[in-house]
């Protein structure tokens, strides 16, 4: 029973078809990886203090679709809803479990110090020594934990081909087939390790905030072509300025002006920066995590299809023109 609450393949009739299916599967990072530690000076563990597990990761193919080639690497809790979504694209996708709790473990001297966040990130995504806050290990961090997780995949799921996304040599992941993603933490995270490594795309919902930092204005391994940003105005990461800033620190506007989605079709004349004013009854909290819905609307849509698909699929060589910053967004936030 514990391996089957573990290690689950979903394959309920309404998803077989005669030439595949989708493949919903899951494993703990503890079991992957032995090496794979707790870090509880960060409250990052593999069960919460109710005893109820936290390191399960999750991914999804499906093999009823031709394949596309591309793996997105989901860096916040698990959708169902958009990795349903994903997979109907033809892309693989997998939700790691790694060291990410570290944001309040910091103090709030440390929070705005005005580098932290930068490097604390990128420890976590590399497992390498970036930072002098916390000490994240190769095991734990999301590289790792994905190349690992990736592994598991490829054996345990042969139909899936996931064998594909790693290197001959079989010491990392293929980052040129990769799409880094995310919400909130998970997109500033996201943002963070593509100026990094170079990826295939980034696609950042609500986010990357990091407010206080320049790392956004640095030197990027991915170029801002390759960057896609989707949120609500009434988000209070938007309302602040946060995110306008970040985008425009990653060079955003040098590839089309904002866009709501509500008045406009794809492809929202090419432009990587979208937004929308759906209802939210005036909810900050709501705004901030209805662009990535996990379920359908009333007639049984799924909320923001078209916005999804374009921001997972929209050929990164097609911009939009130029546009000049916007003066509105305030740039400097540091503590006065």
């Amino acid at each position: 029973m514990k391996h089957l609450l573990i290690t689950f393949l979903i394959l309920g009739s309404q998803l077989v078809a005669a030439d595949g299916q989708r493949f919903d599967l899951a494993k703990r990072a503890s079991e992957i990886d032995l090496r794979a530690k707790e870090h509880p000076e960060i409250k990052f563990t593999f069960t919460d203090d109710k005893g109820k597990t936290t390191d399960l990761q999750h991914a999804v193919v499906d093999t009823r679709v031709p394949s596309q080639g591309k793996l997105v690497i989901w860096l916040m809790g698990h959708n169902q809803g958009l990795f349903e979504r994903i997979s109907s694209y033809g892309y693989h996708g997998i939700q790691p479990h790694y060291a990410n709790s570290w944001l309040g473990a910091l103090t709030k001297e440390q929070l705005s110090e005005g580098t932290n966040l930068g490097k604390v990130r990128l420890e976590a995504a590399t497992g390498e020594d970036f930072s002098p806050l916390v000490n994240i290990p190769k095991p734990d961090g999301m590289m790792e934990r994905s190349l690992q997780f990736v592994k598991w995949l490829a054996k345990e799921n042969p139909e899936g081909k996931w064998e594909q996304f790693i290197t001959a040599d079989g010491s990392g992941l293929r980052w040129e087939k990769v799409i880094m993603s995310g919400i909130s933490h998970g997109s500033t995270t996201a943002a963070r390790f593509a100026m990094h490594q170079k990826v295939d795309r980034v696609v950042m919902f609500s986010g990357p905030r990091d407010n206080t930092e320049t790392w956004q204005g640095g030197a990027s391994a991915t170029p801002s072509n390759r960057f896609f940003g989707f949120s609500h105005v009434l988000d209070g990461g938007w309302k602040a300025d946060h995110y306008c800033r970040s985008w425009q620190l990653l060079k955003m506007h040098n590839h089309g002006p904002i866009v709501n989605i509500d008045a406009a079709k794809p492809p929202y004349g090419n432009t990587r920066r979208l937004i929308t004013n759906i209802d939210v009854k005036n909810n900050s909290g709501r705004a901030h995590t209805i662009v990535v819905p996990g379920g359908k609307d009333a007639m049984g849509q799924w909320v923001y299809d078209e916005v999804f698909r374009y921001l997972f699929t929209h050929p990164v060589d097609q911009s939009g023109p130029a546009v000049p910053m916007d003066a509105d967004c305030e740039m400097d936030q540091r503590p006065k």
